[in-house]
């Protein structure tokens, strides 16, 4: 009797393992603006953040935001716009001797160190945006999973070439600049990031109930992205 429950108790915990490793993600938190933090349990990426708060009237964020970023985290930025990025918040919230920060003027570092990385690869794509001299849209693949992320560019030429995206993070007129000129985006998921306030009434009748469209509004949402181990 004591034998079979033995071999109960291991099955039970096999089978909880098996289902744990079914059902491990990538989370993505909404932070504002185009500023997010990923991670998979172990390696933890922050993209445009931190910004100066309420730059250029976009949306501000809590001081305890700053507190809570991990120690040992990458930090890429797809321009230096204030309300992408801010120097001295950075050099303040960097923890931890594996930091690193890396801007589009460092982009053949930042591909040349995610192949360090297991599981993980990134792509710098040479972006326009107004304003400013280097923009970079990124393609990330993590665990097998194609993450785009648009920044500020205002056009959809480069996603539109890219294929088989599963989570595209994009600005509301990336999205309409892609339908105006008949460009199609190849990606499972679209999300809409950076919104302005005068913007999210449009986004939703247009796009609101549109199932494969996800609008981005309040900062705090997590998005998950399981995987198989």
């Amino acid at each position: 009797m004591n034998l079979q429950l033995s071999r109960i108790v291991l099955f039970l915990l096999i089978l909880s393992k098996v289902g744990y490793a079914q059902t491990k993600a990538i989370e993505i938190k909404f932070l504002g603006n185009c500023g997010i933090h990923m991670t998979d349990g172990d390696l933890n990426v922050y993209v445009d953040f931190p910004y100066k708060s309420g730059a250029y009237g976009y949306m501000t964020y809590d001081k305890s935001v700053l507190d809570s970023i991990t120690p040992n985290a990458i930090f890429i930025f797809t321009h230096k716009h204030a309300d992408h990025y801010s120097g001295k918040l950075v050099r303040k919230v960097r923890k931890g001797e594996h930091s690193k920060k890396f801007t589009p003027w460092r982009s053949g570092k930042l591909e040349k160190y995610s192949q360090t990385i297991p599981d993980f690869d990134i792509q710098a794509l040479k972006t326009k945006h107004r304003f400013t001299l280097k923009h970079n849209s990124y393609l990330i693949t993590w665990h097998g999973k194609k993450i785009y992320l648009s920044g500020d560019t205002e056009h959809a030429n480069i996603i539109g070439g890219v294929k088989g995206i599963d989570w595209a993070f994009i600005p509301y007129w990336v999205l309409k600049d892609a339908k105006r000129n008949n460009i199609k985006i190849d990606a499972t998921k679209i999300v809409l990031y950076h919104l302005a306030t005068p913007q999210i009434p449009s986004a939703k009748e247009n796009w609101g109930n549109d199932p494969t469209i996800l609008l981005l509004v309040n900062q705090g949402q997590v998005i998950r992205i399981p995987y198989a181990h």
